[in-house]
């Protein structure tokens, strides 16, 4: 006789809030009549980039390492589309690490990133609000990682920076930025 066992998912914080309070905030305060147009988060890609990991193979481990203790999957390696003599790079070479986060992992995520991370970079005045591309994606770059209170100081003796892309499905800019700033996003203020 099999017993069919329930599995229990605990909803992050940031996903529960954006479900109960944000979402429907947005709606009403962009006036978008369709609640499946209320701009939302898709992805967050993490993307490090290690021209010098050709030179030197413990960065590619140290990189691989930082990734996966941070967003807990296994990143993938990106490699060199086209060979470039002045880079001294050749077509295939390792050139850095990506990983794509959904759901619930996106959501842990960013609120770490949000509410923890950014409060602790030295001399921070918040986020440029120049980031956003055309389809009103975000760009977010650290220099280093040492700022994730998940890493221990040996893992941080070799810095490297990091981008971090938020996917956003969402109209126009405005509604992009609009989100960002109800999930806590810190945006620089605006010099009068």
């Amino acid at each position: 006789m099999a017993t069919a066992t329930k599995q229990v998912t605990a909803t992050t914080r940031l996903k529960s809030q954006y479900v109960t309070k944000i979402a429907p905030a947005l709606q009403k305060e962009l006036d978008l009549t369709n609640p499946h147009e209320v701009p939302r988060l898709e992805k967050i890609v993490i993307n490090v980039g290690l021209g010098k990991a050709k030179d030197d193979k413990k960065l590619m481990e140290v990189a691989t390492n930082t990734l996966r203790k941070i967003t807990g999957q296994e990143p993938i390696q990106t490699t060199a589309r086209m060979s470039v003599a002045s880079f001294k790079l050749r077509e295939g070479n390792k050139i850095g690490l990506k990983v794509t986060l959904r759901g619930e992992k996106m959501y842990e995520f960013a609120d770490r990133l949000i509410n923890i991370v950014l409060p602790r970079l030295r001399d921070f005045h918040g986020v440029s609000a120049k980031a956003f591309d055309r389809q009103g994606n975000y760009s977010l770059g650290l220099t280093e990682q040492s700022v994730f209170p998940e890493l221990s100081f040996d893992e941080t003796t070799t810095p490297h920076g990091m981008q971090a892309i938020f996917v956003i499905k969402a109209k126009e800019q405005a509604h992009s930025r609009a989100l960002l700033e109800k999930l806590g996003m810190p945006f620089e203020k605006e010099a009068k």
